[in-house]
């Protein structure tokens, strides 16, 4: 039999991932600024986590690293946070005692889990990462750009079951609309290339406030455009838009 493989929502690119009982905690964000906005109810509050196994974190970004909440929430310092050395060295500083540093294509392990960073592109060092357990595998995209490299996961991997993709196509206004995070299409044609069994967005209710979204960031909040592309090139594939909140269980 399968392990049984359920993802929450809680935000953003903030999701609870349990393979059976292993429970794995991603890009977590919990609070807000005058310019970052979930855009969505955060579903969970830090201290009502539960056990988390390990903590995933793409970059060092404050609405996919908000490692301050954590703090403020009570959250076990002993947890291993994984992420690249732009993370882990903030999370050193703050006191986190298990933190493992990997970079792309590298890998490290946690009870049954197996964490891999995977390539990424952001305005910042990114990675991407996938996870595996119980002969289960996901692959969680952060908010980064579609990068040539994530073409290779499948055949590196072997077949995925869940793939969370951000979507927004984040641009910044002030660089010339340069663009930060795939769009809808680019993130279509990866799920196409990865195949998974189930495919949920991520990262498109996120806003920068009314002022901010003048002058600073132009995004696509809207997941149906991501939804209906995969519809049309890979009809296929199973897409859900999940609110937050909402517990699924993969196939």
């Amino acid at each position: 039999m399968k392990t049984p493989l359920k993802v929450t929502r809680i935000d953003h690119a903030c999701q609870l991932i349990e393979f059976g009982e292993i429970r794995v905690l991603t890009d977590p964000w919990f609070t807000q600024t005058a310019t970052y906005y979930p855009g969505e109810p955060t579903h969970l509050a830090v201290e009502e986590l539960g056990r988390i196994d390990a903590v995933v974190i793409s970059h060092e970004h404050y609405d996919h690293c908000d490692l301050d909440a954590l703090l403020a929430g009570g959250f076990d310092l002993d947890t291993p946070l994984i992420g690249p050395g732009t993370v882990t060295s903030i999370a050193q500083s703050k006191g986190f005692r298990d933190v493992r540093t990997i970079e792309a294509w590298e890998a490290t392990t946690v009870k049954d889990l197996s964490v891999t960073a995977t390539p990424g592109q952001h305005g910042v060092h990114e990675v991407t990462f996938v996870l595996q357990a119980g002969g289960r595998t996901v692959f969680f995209g952060g908010d980064s750009l579609r990068v040539p490299e994530l073409d290779t996961i499948p055949e590196r991997f072997g077949h995925i079951d869940l793939a969370l993709l951000p979507i927004n196509g984040l641009c910044v206004r002030p660089m010339n609309l340069q663009q930060m995070v795939m769009n809808a299409e680019q993130a279509a044609g990866l799920t196409a290339v990865l195949k998974p069994t189930l495919a949920v967005p991520q990262h498109y209710a996120f806003h920068s406030g009314r002022l901010g979204d003048q002058i600073i960031t132009k995004t696509d909040h809207d997941p149906r455009h991501y939804a209906d592309t995969v519809a049309r090139i890979a009809p296929e594939l199973d897409v859900r838009i999940v609110l937050p909140g909402i517990e699924v269980t993969v196939p």
